[in-house]
Formats: structure tokens, C-alpha cells, sequence
């Protein structure tokens, strides 16, 4: 493991480390990914399956570097590693899957002009004025009740949520959102924030599906861990939580998806 000489006593300590949960803090132009990819490197090389590491980030570009400079390091095992963004790995165990949760594996994924579309559609069934109820506006409504996983019935529910759309003369959001799922489930169709509810509806209903790719995910990473959401913090809990073999990188003063639900 000669790659490791390369690292300054910091960066070392994190990649070597393997004792429980672990949290890298680090600043902009510190190492943060050369960490996650050293290590992916040397839990390749201390015996993991590559089929047993799952590294997640947030673009492609991203996993693709990152699996291209671990194959500088280890050579073909690399290949085999689940590295990919949130949504790109989410999907791929959706299309497995999709029938506990009653998809086809071939589901349609709707892109975000096709799901303001949807919804643009909506309102005017509803007979309501698209310009109180603004699709993009409430795109944006659903989307981040998504990425809390807040279902629509829970939202219909939730008083503070329907106090702060009435607030805002939107009390019918409820319903939109309502017949918005109801139709994307008819079209056999998911937009991008269901990648993360379903997978998070599917390991939450269906234990032994979870178990299984718990099981089979031994170490779970994730790079830019500042700009996650509630939804993608939940899922790396869900497959983390047992074997508590993860390691996030991040830097808080980084974050730029805040407007998408990410917190800190």
C-alpha cells in the first residue's frame, strides 16, 4: 500500500481508520475526496469485496474520477465498487426492486420539466390560477416535502405545513401533491426526489430488502456529506445503521444545495 506514503499524517489517520462511524472534516483544497479514494483503495486491499463498498456523491463527473483514480491504486477490483450519485445508485436498487413497490423495473424517471409539466397540468384541472399557485412554486413545495419524507397524506395532515400554505394562498397544495403522486404512479413514472423516497419506502417497508443490501454493503462513504438531504441522510442510516461502517467527508462551510433541503 505504497499510495499511502503519499498522504500527510492527517489524511493518513482518516484513511486508516476503521473502528465505527466517521466523520471527516476538512476545508476547501484539503484532500477531502483523495481521502475517500485512498480508503475505498485500502478496504479493497485489506480484503473487502468490491461489491461491498458503496461510494456516493453528487455528480457523475465526481464518481467517475473517483473511480478512475482507485483504479490507478488497485486496478480492475475498482470496477466492480458501487460508486455513483445518490440518484444514479438509488435507481439502479429501484429497477431491482420495483415490484415490492409496485413499479415495473423499466419505470420511467421524470426530469424536472416533465415533472412541472405534471403539475402545471394539475392546476388547471383543479381550475385554480396559475399565477397564486405558480408550478415551479409548488414543484419546489413537493420537493421538499419529498426530501423530509413526508408523504402526501402526512402532509395533508401536518397543521403547520397547511398554516404556512395558507399563509402563503396556497391551502390546496395538499392535493396537488396528492393527485401529482397519484398520476406519476398511474404513468408507472418517478421524478428525481422519488428516488430517494421510494428507496427509503422500500427499506422501510420491506426489512429483508434492506437487510439484503445492508448486508451486502459492508462499508458505505460519502463524499460532499454537507450537501445532503434528510431523505439521503435516512437511506445511509437505514444501510449503515447495524454494521456502522461509514465514513462521510464534508466540509460545512461548503454547502451549496441548501435550496434542495440539504442541511448540515
Amino acid at each position: 500500500m505504497n499510495y499511502i506514503d503519499s498522504l500527510n499524517e492527517e489524511q493518513r489517520a482518516a484513511v486508516l481508520y476503521n473502528d465505527g462511524p466517521q466523520l471527516v472534516i476538512a476545508g476547501a483544497g484539503s484532500g477531502k475526496t483523495r481521502v475517500i479514494t485512498h480508503k475505498i483503495a485500502c478496504l479493497l486491499d485489506q480484503g473487502y469485496a468490491p461489491w461491498n463498498i458503496l461510494a456516493l456523491t453528487f455528480t457523475n463527473k465526481a464518481a467517475g474520477e473517483m473511480k478512475q483514480r482507485i483504479a490507478r491504486f488497485v486496478g480492475e477490483k475498482a470496477h466492480g465498487v458501487w460508486a455513483g450519485t445518490f440518484h444514479s445508485i438509488f435507481a439502479r436498487i429501484l429497477r431491482m426492486e420495483a415490484d415490492a413497490i409496485g413499479f415495473t423495473h423499466n419505470f420511467t424517471i421524470y426530469d424536472s420539466s416533465d415533472s412541472k409539466s405534471l403539475i402545471k397540468t394539475i392546476i388547471k384541472e383543479m381550475g385554480l390560477d396559475d399565477k397564486t399557485y405558480k408550478p415551479g412554486t409548488v414543484q419546489c413545495h413537493i420537493s421538499n416535502a419529498k426530501n423530509r419524507l413526508i408523504l402526501p397524506s402526512a402532509y395533508a395532515a401536518d397543521r403547520e405545513v397547511r398554516k404556512a400554505d395558507e399563509a402563503a394562498r396556497m391551502p390546496l397544495i395538499h392535493q396537488i401533491y396528492r393527485h401529482y403522486q397519484e398520476r406519476c404512479r398511474r404513468a408507472d413514472a418517478m421524478d428525481f426526489d422519488d428516488l430517494l423516497l421510494y428507496t427509503w419506502l422500500l427499506f422501510d417497508q420491506h426489512p429483508h430488502i434492506r437487510e439484503k443490501y445492508a448486508s451486502q454493503m459492508k462499508y458505505v462513504l460519502v463524499d460532499e456529506y454537507q450537501d445532503t438531504n434528510f431523505a439521503q441522510h435516512s437511506i445511509v442510516w437505514q444501510l449503515a445503521g447495524e454494521h456502522r461502517h461509514v465514513c462521510v467527508v464534508g466540509d460545512d462551510a461548503q454547502s451549496i444545495y441548501s435550496f434542495r433541503g440539504a442541511n448540515i
